[in-house]
């Protein structure tokens, strides 16, 4: 079994062109597509029932923290991708933060929140969402001050009372959320558009407000590590009130903690303990909150290892056959791609494509061109080129099967794989672990050097 797609069954389920181009072509970049994850329909069955019911559990108010672990090309990225598009089939907001010393300090939470607003995605509202919920958060409140019996000329002082109301837990920790919320809605009102974008730009964390923005909506100053958790708070209510199930949180590539100075990564590490502990004493309804990592980060003594707080919190049996894992863990382990698998995954990409060709002859060709078989062949070819890791291979022969064979295929009417292709790996096509994988070993001794005499 292998961790790339769902085992959603797809047959017999036509699938629109729009959605078709959009995972061919970014598979054809090699990337991960942002949606349309279902449509490669191999493996993730074992995780569904328990993703399913802790989605469950934080739309009922309840908040789920889960770690992910898997080596480089195991499927992390996809995999959480999956999980948000499933979610957002429940109504969920979603959004992806990429975990980085430079640009996405964990150690700051106010930058993990600008980011997550700046990402924050709905199922009817790209990225970002943050305005079109609260504009949606304030329109249910006009309708339950409706449903209460407020006249129209009493709507704003009726509003008002049950903004405080909802927002009284989270004016606790950070009044200027709420306080924020007003000032745009009275820029609003008073169809002073600029100032509305602004505080709005203040509410999601921006730095560098205009100062008379700021002064309109009675707030000061930027938002700070400590006031990231009432916001999140805020924003949290705001996205339940709105008629969303919750909100699924993606803290992606954590193992970067790793190659930082060891000053920044403690702090990390126990802002990530600190934000786990948040998330399970209850802080946080409506929060499901996902970590991806390697091994090592896990259990390596430059990661969680280092904190040991941490590491207990996080502590997984993975001694046992992973047949026997346990997708209810707080940490759910990847397996990662075999040779069997990756041809299996290369089927399901070729079908797919053929699925969406003009005509039945070049559907038939790609079929029998790219056969099994060949895409056997490609799989360990690929792997080989990376020496022989072929669990870390799945972008790159995805990339290769999309846009050098089956687009040949499909334009050019004598092009045959076997007999015109061979694969080439420039260092254009390789990431910087790909780059490190294809390298030759290094010479441990004088008889492995060749010399050129």
């Amino acid at each position: 079994m292998n961790s790339f797609g769902s085992s959603t069954p797809r047959a017999g389920v036509p699938v629109g062109a729009v959605r078709r181009r959009a995972v061919v072509d970014a598979l054809r970049r090699g990337a991960v597509p942002e949606s349309g994850l279902d449509l490669l329909a191999t493996g993730l069955g074992r995780f569904e029932q328990a993703i399913d019911e802790e989605l469950d559990t934080v739309a009922a108010g309840g908040s789920v923290f889960k770690a992910v672990r898997g080596e480089y090309g195991s499927g992390k990225t996809f995999f959480t991708r999956w999980l948000c598009e499933r979610a957002k089939r429940r109504s969920f907001a979603v959004a992806e933060v990429q975990v980085s010393e430079t640009e996405t300090p964990l150690h700051k939470l106010e930058t993990v929140y600008r980011r997550l607003t700046e990402r924050l995605t709905t199922p009817s509202f790209p990225p970002s969402a943050l305005r079109p919920v609260a504009d949606a958060w304030f329109y249910a409140l006009e309708e339950d001050a409706l449903a209460d019996g407020a006249a129209e000329s009493d709507l704003p002082q009726a509003v008002e009372r049950l903004l405080t109301a909802r927002l009284a837990e989270v004016s606790r920790q950070a009044p200027a959320f709420a306080t924020a919320l007003r000032g745009y809605k009275q820029s609003l009102d008073a169809g002073d558009e600029a100032t509305a974008a602004a505080v709005m730009a203040w509410l999601g964390g921006q730095p560098h407000v205009a100062a008379a923005a700021r002064r309109s909506a009675g707030v000061r100053g930027d938002l700070d590590h400590f006031g990231a958790f009432g916001f999140l708070q805020g924003l949290l209510t705001m996205l339940k009130d709105a008629g969303h199930g919750g909100l699924v949180l993606v803290l992606d590539e954590v193992e970067t903690l790793q190659r930082v100075r060891s000053d920044a990564r403690d702090k990390a590490l126990n802002a990530l303990r600190q934000l786990i502990d948040e998330v399970h004493s209850g802080r946080f309804p409506g929060l499901y909150l996902v970590i991806t990592g390697t091994p090592a980060f896990y259990d390596g003594q430059q990661g969680v290892q280092r904190l040991p707080p941490l590491a207990q919190r996080l502590a997984t049996d993975f001694t046992t056959d992973p047949r026997f894992d346990n997708p209810r863990a707080v940490q759910i382990r990847l397996p990662g791609f075999t040779e069997e698998s990756l041809t299996a995954l290369g089927a399901t990409i070729r079908d797919l494509y053929a699925d969406g060709v003009s005509t039945p002859d070049s559907a038939e060709r790609i079929k029998r061109l790219a056969d099994d078989a060949y895409l056997a062949d490609l799989a360990r070819a690929v792997g080989g080129a990376l020496g022989g890791r072929v669990g870390v291979a799945p972008r790159l022969y995805l990339k290769k099967l999309v846009g050098d064979v089956l687009d040949r295929i499909d334009q050019f009417d004598d092009f045959d794989p076997r007999a015109h292709y061979t694969l080439t790996l420039g260092s254009g096509d390789l990431t910087a672990t790909e780059r490190n994988l294809a390298a030759p070993p290094a010479a441990t001794s004088a008889d492995d050097l060749d010399l050129d005499l």
